[in-house]
């Protein structure tokens, strides 16, 4: 345990070097774009900062809310009607950021969102369209995006009257994109049979993208985390879904790094690699279900930890004598259009790789801060328990 504990402290060191120039620079974000990559990197820094208490990290979200809210309560950029679920997560911030300041500018921006939630296109069986664009669509992404915002505004805010709502979404896509053989969830579903990519009978796309299903873990921990824990009945279902899932795709490991690949059950096909977001977000959502008690902690911690190392020891790498974080999947969807992104194999082997990418490393962050916090848990502070 000692020689592990070295070596974690040896990972930790590097990481943090990256992280400190990471959030150093500015740049990274947008600033011309309300958009979801850019959200990831916030969450990763509002859950820093609940870890270690930096303001660095505080200020880094603070001024960004502040660049895209107007006075008004304008969200600069943003455009409810595109019905976009992507949108949704960056309101994470904007929840922080009225929880900080109480300036009123950020609560209405938040209503804005809320508003397009409680617009949002639905199929017939009660899920959100993940776009405008993409009618009775339903892609894991969007359970990340939206539910957790919406469970925290309903817990904080709200009277818990969209628990059942936001459950009944989770629950719904169990039932129909959930391969009942490896137990995987598909990418995206069709609720209409229509679109080319998916399958007639089922609805769903053809393959298991690792990051569609990184996002779902994501999602499940994350909405669990901000429901009332008093409210037994709607977690449990949750936290069932939670488990199964995960210990579906943990199967399907590499066994040198414990690290997922990008097609995650087709380790064979040329081509394929060992993707850096979506193990990110496997070993994140491992280390937060830990300190949730969502899962035993004995049997599930250590292989979320030999992620972590693995992803900074493999991952993040030395380029021109500056740390870089290799090998996520840059972006991967499904159509439109025929014939482009068709959900194959080799669809989501040609799409590029990034270094650096916002969605990588902010998901690294993610699975540190919950390293760091599942540590302050075991000593004794008890954040939101």
């Amino acid at each position: 345990m000692e020689q592990e504990s070295a070596m974690m402290s040896i990972h930790i060191e590097k990481l943090e070097r990256y992280l400190t120039d990471f959030y150093a620079d500015e740049e990274r974000l947008s600033q011309n774009k309300w958009n979801y990559a850019d959200g990831c990197v916030l969450v990763a820094a509002m859950q820093l900062y609940k870890a270690t208490g930096l303001e660095l990290f505080r200020d880094y979200v603070l001024r960004y809310t502040d660049h895209y809210v107007t006075q008004k309560g304008k969200i600069e950029t943003y455009h409810g009607g595109d019905f976009k679920l992507d949108d949704i997560l960056p309101g994470r911030a904007l929840l922080f950021a009225y929880q900080e300041t109480g300036e009123k500018r950020y609560q209405i921006a938040m209503d804005k969102l809320l508003v397009q939630l409680d617009r949002q296109p639905r199929t017939e069986s009660g899920n959100y369209w993940h776009k405008k664009i993409y009618p009775n669509q339903v892609w894991l992404d969007g359970l990340y995006m939206a539910q957790p915002f919406r469970m925290s505004y309903d817990t904080i805010y709200g009277k818990k009257d969209h628990y059942l709502d936001i459950c009944k979404q989770f629950n719904n896509v169990r039932k129909n994109m959930r391969d009942p053989v490896s137990g995987l969830y598909y990418h995206g579903f069709d609720e209409s049979r229509s679109a080319f990519w998916a399958d007639p009978v089922s609805g769903c796309s053809r393959n298991f993208w690792l990051r569609a299903i990184g996002w779902f873990l994501m999602g499940l921990v994350d909405t669990i985390e901000e429901m009332d824990r008093k409210v037994y009945d709607f977690m449990r279902p949750l936290q069932e879904i939670y488990k199964e899932a995960l210990k579906a795709l943990l199967v399907y490991q590499d066994g040198e790094t414990g690290l997922l690949y990008q097609v995650v059950d087709h380790p064979e096909c040329k081509g394929n690699y060992l993707e850096t977001s979506g193990s990110a977000m496997t070993a994140a959502s491992i280390l937060k279900a830990c300190r949730l008690r969502l899962i035993l902690m004995e049997k599930y911690r250590p292989v979320a930890e030999k992620m972590l190392g693995s992803l900074i020891d493999t991952k993040l790498v030395e380029k021109n004598g500056k740390l870089v974080l290799k090998d996520t999947c840059s972006v991967a969807g499904l159509g439109p259009d025929k014939g482009c992104r068709d959900g194959s194999i080799a669809y989501y082997l040609s799409e590029p790789l990034a270094d650096d990418d916002n969605k990588g490393a902010a998901a690294l962050f993610m699975a540190y801060a919950q390293y760091l916090l599942l540590k302050k848990w075991e000593t004794g502070v008890r954040w939101r328990m």
